[in-house]
């Protein structure tokens, strides 16, 4: 396999030299996976997507002083040892985005736990689930221009972090306007701009079009960062080729196999890259649970531990029967027990 020819780019001072970034994820890019991407190679985390008008609006409970009361700051924290590290907002109301970008730049706000200021704040611009896009949030932006810019400049007005976006192709397939979107928000003071090669009616089926991310690529001089099915160092190739882009971001190819950055920078390097066995799986997947449950308790940390731990059991003997356990485990015990049933079982 011929190397990665990765361009990297720079968020401000902040250099991302190979360009391996881990995709924002709902449910999934917390703390505990995060710090396991980076482990493995991820240049630049992004938060799980925070509700700017939640943030906002949690502020009201300072007067109560009832930090149980603050669900979505937590989300935001950023500690000094995950940096670069971005933080991702979703809205539609231009005043809330702005208000919450300034809140998480200065890392003052009720409920806040962080320990450092993110390297940038990303904006969400792709999120296609109905929820979202029924609140004119997430990838119904891509059908409103003008407001999709006003939100990157009153951003970039309020905060000295670089912001960036992150897009879909568009609305649907006959609605491509990546590259219109791109230019309207570097205008506004977008520093980098991800693109997920799918429009938003496609949701997540097959395939993620790279010459969509080439068009944005060629649109705007700011660094492209293109999103969508890499699986493996043969994707990675396959969308630099089309694309020219300046980095690879990875989503699900991440979930359960937090070493595709391991290998993107073996690859990128000339180096050989020797896939983990699934003692060294198991080993992560309870890492990144115990992780979890450190941040979150047991009750919250093992009913989201359980969808990561299946995902790193993907294609091992008896994954479907362990599966089933793993979805009725109602502690960390009973995560670590049944790991340890499938590692014997697979040295027989």
């Amino acid at each position: 396999m011929k190397k990665l020819e990765l361009k990297g780019f720079k968020l401000g001072e902040t250099v991302i030299k190979h360009g391996l970034v881990l995709a924002p994820m709902a449910g999934a890019t917390d703390y505990a996976f995060r710090e396991v991407c980076r482990d493995c190679g991820a240049e630049l985390t992004v938060s799980e997507m925070i509700s700017a008008k939640a943030l906002c609006y949690e502020q009201l409970c300072k007067k109560k002083n009832a930090p149980e009361l603050s669900r979505t700051a937590p989300l935001a924290a950023v500690r000094a040892e995950e940096l670069p590290m971005s933080v991702q907002l979703f809205g539609s109301e231009p005043e809330f985005m702005a208000e919450a970008a300034a809140l998480i730049e200065s890392g003052e706000y009720f409920g806040s736990k962080s320990t450092a200021k993110p390297t940038a704040i990303d904006i969400n611009m792709g999120c296609p689930v109905a929820k979202v896009v029924g609140n004119g949030e997430g990838s119904a932006l891509m059908k409103d221009i003008a407001l999709a810019g006003r939100i990157v400049r009153a951003i970039t007005d309020r905060v000295k972090l670089p912001v960036t976006v992150k897009m879909r192709a568009g609305w649907d397939r006959d609605s491509i306007n990546a590259p219109e979107l791109a230019r309207a928000v570097e205008q506004s003071g977008a520093a980098m701009i991800c693109v997920h090669g799918r429009t938003r009616s496609q949701m997540y089926e097959p395939s993620a079009d790279y010459n969509v991310i080439g068009e944005v690529k060629k649109a705007v001089s700011v660094p492209v960062v293109g999103n969508g099915d890499i699986y493996s160092a043969s994707d990675a190739l396959r969308m630099l080729d089309v694309s020219g882009c300046d980095g690879v971001a990875v989503g699900r190819g991440a979930l359960g196999n937090p070493w595709i950055f391991s290998e993107l920078l073996a690859v990128a390097k000339g180096e050989e890259f020797l896939s983990p066995n699934i003692g060294e799986r198991l080993r992560v997947a309870l890492g990144q649970a115990v992780r979890m449950t450190e941040e979150k308790g047991e009750y919250i940390a093992v009913r989201e531990a359980r969808k990561h731990v299946a995902w790193y059991i993907k294609g091992v003997r008896g994954a479907a029967e362990a599966r089933n356990r793993i979805n009725s485990a109602e502690t960390l015990s009973d995560i670590e027990k049944i790991a340890k049933e499938i590692a014997e079982q697979t040295e027989d």
